[in-house]
């Protein structure tokens, strides 16, 4: 046994040993724990954004360009940086990436100018996103067949937690230090991680695929050529997400703004109340598995559009707010777990590529709903946000209707695919 392997080597025959199945608790905690971590690097700028265009004195019509450099890190990684964890020993990978990941943070600490902001945003983005979705492939590939759903899900759990929590964090650390520490506070995070996969990960050939790296891109594009499933389900989170992006991005304007003049610890705090109809959306996945995945989908969009006529009395009403942030990220949630659920059963011989074809819709629609949130905010202040966000969440109502049409044999056919 190599001695890098040792002690997840270890740990899974003494779990044996010891009458327990599978893989360790621990080591499902510590998937859990890396992807959150991950994942929130991805979004720590977005209750930020008001300080960083201080800082850089960007105008808020312009400053949604950071969170949008994030986002098209996001796709680069999928599309390049993903994949390798067909052709590489993963855990090799998993630490060059996440040493990578910590010099990209703490330069962002000592950003200058501009460019150098949205170099190391788009650096940011890549990394943090490869290692989540590098992280989540690792999970299932370790995991026994029979506890591969609780050990995923429990590092996508991991993925809504750190992702709501990042917004939380960011707003604390940014009023107690400024923002440039939330990104020095990730970067030594970053380098305990390193030390933490380094005992814990075993090597792993992620698999035995014939195609060499360029082969396996061009594999991508293919799927996504052909894969009518993935087409679909992949527009949907796009607009999905580009939902998501809309809302999130320009809340810290009217919240730290007369009446309200929130503290960017108290905005960052909304993303708790977030994690309410996040956790709430697990119940998707058993209902996708029941073969209902187009209803759920059905009813989860008209709850993502209704959202909106609470959040836009934000401005009169907290509690207003409260129940829109619920409906939205419920509606959200449970559309993204169902999108997974049906793609995965596609193609079980290609859930890396997959999962990075599926991710590349929801990078585009997050970038595009950044920067369009911030442009409509500054001329048309937050009613016109919220229009944004309703129109864009009726157009996804319309295509998913529409989409009957685009499936051979129609919805039948994707419940089929569904369970």
């Amino acid at each position: 046994m190599p001695a890098e392997n040792a002690p997840a080597e270890i740990a899974v025959n003494a779990s044996l040993r010891t009458g327990q199945r599978g893989m360790p608790r621990s080591t499902v905690m510590m998937f859990a724990v890396a992807s959150g971590l991950s994942v929130a690097n991805v979004y720590y700028a977005q209750p930020l954004l008001d300080a960083i265009a201080g800082d850089f004195h960007i105008s808020h019509a312009s400053v949604g360009m950071v969170m949008t450099a994030t986002q098209i890190g996001s796709a680069l990684a999928l599309i390049f940086v993903v994949p390798l964890g067909d052709l590489l020993d993963r855990r090799r990978l998993m630490l060059v990436q996440l040493a990578w990941l910590a010099l990209a943070l703490i330069s962002l600490c000592f950003a200058s100018s501009k460019p150098l902001l949205l170099a190391g945003m788009l650096a940011v983005g890549m990394l943090g996103t490869a290692m989540t979705q590098g992280l989540i492939a690792f999970a299932a590939t370790m995991a026994t067949p029979s506890e591969r759903g609780r050990v995923v899900g429990a590092a996508q759990g991991g993925v809504v937690i750190g992702l709501l929590l990042a917004r939380t964090l960011a707003g604390w650390l940014t009023d107690l230090a400024g923002w440039r520490s939330v990104y020095a506070v990730s970067g030594l995070l970053a380098v305990l991680m390193i030390a933490v996969l380094a005992r814990m990960l075993p090597s792993q050939q992620a698999s035995q695929t014939p195609l060499a790296y360029l082969p396996l891109l061009r594999s991508m594009f293919a799927l996504l050529r052909h894969e009518r499933v993935l087409q679909i389900r992949g527009v949907i989170a796009m607009l999905m997400f580009a939902a998501f992006s809309v809302f999130w991005t320009s809340l810290v304007f009217p919240l730290g703004a007369p009446p309200y003049s929130y503290s960017h610890t108290m905005i960052g705090s909304f993303g708790l109340v977030g994690a309410i109809g996040a956790l709430a959306a697990a119940r998707a996945g058993q209902l996708a598995d029941r073969g209902l995945g187009q209803w759920v989908t059905g009813a989860a969009l008209l709850l993502l559009l209704a959202s909106w006529l609470p959040i836009a009395f934000t401005s009169h009403a907290l509690w207003a707010l409260i129940v829109g942030v619920i409906a939205l990220d419920l509606g959200g949630q449970a559309i993204h777990v169902v999108n997974q659920s049906m793609i995965f059963r596609v193609r079980p011989e290609a859930h890396s590529r997959l999962v990075g074809c599926y991710m590349m819709f929801y990078a585009v629609g997050s970038g595009a709903g950044a920067i369009s949130s911030t442009m409509v905010y500054a001329y048309a202040g937050w009613n016109g946000v919220c229009l944004l966000g309703a129109a864009i969440s009726a157009l996804a109502c319309v295509f998913w209707l529409g989409s009957k049409q685009l499936m051979p044999g129609g919805w039948s056919s994707s419940r089929s695919i569904a369970g």
